[in-house]
């Protein structure tokens, strides 16, 4: 039997590939997206910070900055079509020692030079004026207008459903186990079964430098996770802070945040802590409570508030800083290694550097003419929920607010999750303070028989 072929296999459905999967859906070509996982955001896009950076810290004139810059201008361009939020907040950098002080003209400079013109130098007074809440051990800082708030897991839901409803196909449990290039087509060996592609696009994250290996025989690089962990505070605690209160980066790492998060708490984190495992984020009890602790002395007002949950993702970090793309022309296969920090930021931008890179090894685009367009159900808080419309048919997640009509509405369609941790991602179910101690057996009675991973045990966490 003859294969299906593709125009193009996107390897890895988190919010690269979901983003680069669009890109190509709407430049006309048949797309197929290859996940190992039961649903998509399984990986490293599960956890993240959820802000929208403009790239002012990247590294000058890097090809992370220009993904940022594009990805952070796309988003403002596309989001109220697709129904994604957006609360621009704003950030400030904050300096709490004189070495920190210090740095700040540097940084301000750097941000300049990326772009971001609006950056301007504020006192310690100044800043404790609009955040009155933050420790008198501050020194100095600067803001950053353009840094805003968004939904973890809103946008690249969004990029891959336009992909599906405009043509594309996604297969889940669909690990790549080895392929052949035949000088015309790539033959991919999959756990779905085997299927031709014409352009193999490598965005597999953590996984991504053993996939090089196992399709291209070779890898430059290789990834090395680094775990961050998170604190999330009650809802309560979200006016403490008005801004993205942001610290003096490193080297390695751009350091611990403070912010409001897009549910209505507040988020501390993350650590950065390298380590072998690619598939676990432990959660250390002596670290998080030294990241309390952080928050804690930057905003002293924290330690009256409780915590809600505790959370750990991984970031797929290389030995280099820099983004790791590489077009191989005589493989017609492009990696898209190392996105580290700034994925959710620079994904609509990466996959329009993808696109330019494909057109280098003879892809040619024929656009749309008239694209389907979804509009994505509010989950955020930053605008009206389902829960304030009327015929919902009562709360199934009473602490995040989730309607029945929400679980519904999210079990169906071409996009319905796999697993209770998708529906979860789709509609916040047990993320509020019970943790789903009080929703799960609803859940599982209303999602029996329609997850290919039933809700058999304990409910998925945020930590999961």
């Amino acid at each position: 039997m003859a294969l299906e072929r593709y125009d193009i296999a996107v390897i890895g459905a988190g919010v690269i590939g979901c983003a680069i999967a669009r890109a190509f859906t709407l430049d006309g070509a048949k797309v197929v997206v290859l996940e190992k996982a039961a649903d998509v955001l399984d990986g490293a896009s599960k956890g993240n910070s959820a802000i929208l950076h403009t790239g002012f810290d990247a590294p000058e004139g890097s090809l992370e900055q220009r993904c940022v810059a594009e990805g952070h201008a796309e988003y403002l361009s596309i989001r109220e079509g697709l129904g994604l939020p957006l609360d621009p907040c704003g950030a400030l950098v904050l300096a709490w020692n004189a070495e920190e002080e210090a740095r700040l003209p540097a940084l301000l400079a750097q941000g300049h030079a990326n772009g971001v013109r609006d950056a301007t130098p504020l006192t310690a007074a100044q800043i404790r004026s609009e955040e009155p809440n933050l420790s008198p051990r501050l020194r100095a800082g600067f803001r950053v207008p353009g840094e805003s708030l968004i939904d973890p897991w809103s946008a690249p839901h969004a990029y891959l459903l336009q992909a599906l409803l405009n043509g594309a196909t996604l297969l889940r449990n669909a690990e790549v186990t080895g392929g052949q290039h035949d000088g015309t087509d790539w033959h991919l060996d999959t756990a779905a079964g085997p299927l031709r592609a014409g352009l193999v696009i490598n965005a597999a994250g953590l996984w991504g430098d053993l996939l090089d290996e196992r399709l291209l025989g070779q890898r430059d690089f290789t990834i090395r996770p680094r775990k961050g962990q998170f604190v999330v505070y009650d809802k309560s605690a979200a006016a403490l802070a008005r801004h993205i209160l942001l610290p003096v980066p490193t080297e390695k790492t751009k350091g611990i945040v403070l912010c409001r998060t897009a549910f209505g708490n507040l988020l501390v984190g993350p650590t950065a802590e390298d380590q072998e495992d690619r598939v676990t984020a432990a959660l250390v009890p002596d670290t998080l409570a030294a990241l309390r602790a952080k928050g804690e002395e930057i905003l002293p007002r924290l330690r009256d508030h409780e915590v809600t949950s505790l959370y750990a993702g991984l970031r797929p970090a290389t030995q280099y800083k820099e983004y790791r793309i590489k077009a191989h022309p005589d493989r017609a296969m492009i990696t898209v290694g190392g996105i580290r920090s700034t994925g959710l930021s620079s994904a609509l931008g990466t996959a329009k550097h993808v696109r330019a890179l494909a057109e280098t090894l003879g892809h040619r685009a024929a656009p749309l003419a008239d694209p389907v367009t979804p509009r994505l159900p509010n989950i955020s808080a930053t605008a009206p929920r389902d829960c304030h419309a009327p015929g919902h048919d009562g709360l199934i997640c009473p602490c995040e607010e989730v309607t029945r009509r929400e679980v519904e509405a999210a079990l169906t369609g071409p996009l319905a999750p796999n697993t209770l941790a998708g529906l979860k991602r789709r509609t916040r179910v047990t993320m509020g303070r019970c943790q789903g101690f009080y929703c799960s057996a609803a859940l599982a009675r209303l999602t029996e028989g329609r997850l290919a991973q039933p809700m058999t045990g304990p409910t998925d966490r945020m930590e999961d």
